[in-house]
């Protein structure tokens, strides 16, 4: 390798670096985060075991269920974000995102919107119980987490790459 030709790539990797540190520190406090979303998933399945606890209109059990599965997930989800997060940027800008991950979180997302969905229906049967509003609540609270991972997911799929569209391809 010739000396030109290293000081370009040392050169491009500094470019990359430098490009994307503002855009990070500027989107730090509305990105998602692994422990962030560990804490908010957390609150949320708390609060949905509390309503299952005190309903009376019959959806307990499925509401618990809902909850249990959301918590499953959580320890996923926020692992591959860290994962994601924590990868390079050399090594991003050279080969792309880290496409596994971010397969796997659009996988989860997918989950998420089948039990929002389910949360929905639950409500509608609970109308007219007292579990109702703090079932819409919640609904809103994973709607909103839902937001964030998926921001996150597109930041991350728009990443500019040498290599990535080659690294792309050997995914699939």
């Amino acid at each position: 390798m010739t000396r030109g030709s290293m000081t370009l790539i040392l050169s491009l990797a500094l470019a990359a670096n430098l490009a994307a540190t503002p855009v990070l520190a500027q989107d730090k406090g509305k990105q998602a985060n692994g422990a962030e979303h560990r804490s908010a998933v957390s609150n949320f399945v708390q609060t949905l075991l509390d309503v299952a606890t005190r309903d009376k209109s019959g959806i307990g059990d499925q509401v618990r269920e809902i909850a249990q599965e959301q918590d499953r997930a959580k320890d996923n989800v926020a692992a591959s974000i860290d994962a994601i997060q924590n990868r390079s940027k050399v090594k991003t800008f050279f080969f792309g995102t880290d496409w596994k991950n971010l397969g796997a979180l659009r996988s989860e997302m997918v989950k998420t919107d089948n039990r929002i969905a389910q949360l929905k229906r639950l409500a509608e049967q609970a109308a007219t119980s007292d579990s109702a509003p703090a079932l819409n609540g919640q609904i809103v609270s994973l709607e909103e987490e839902r937001q964030k991972i998926g921001d996150f997911l597109t930041e991350n799929e728009s990443k500019f790459s040498l290599f990535g569209w080659l690294t792309k391809w050997f995914a699939k």
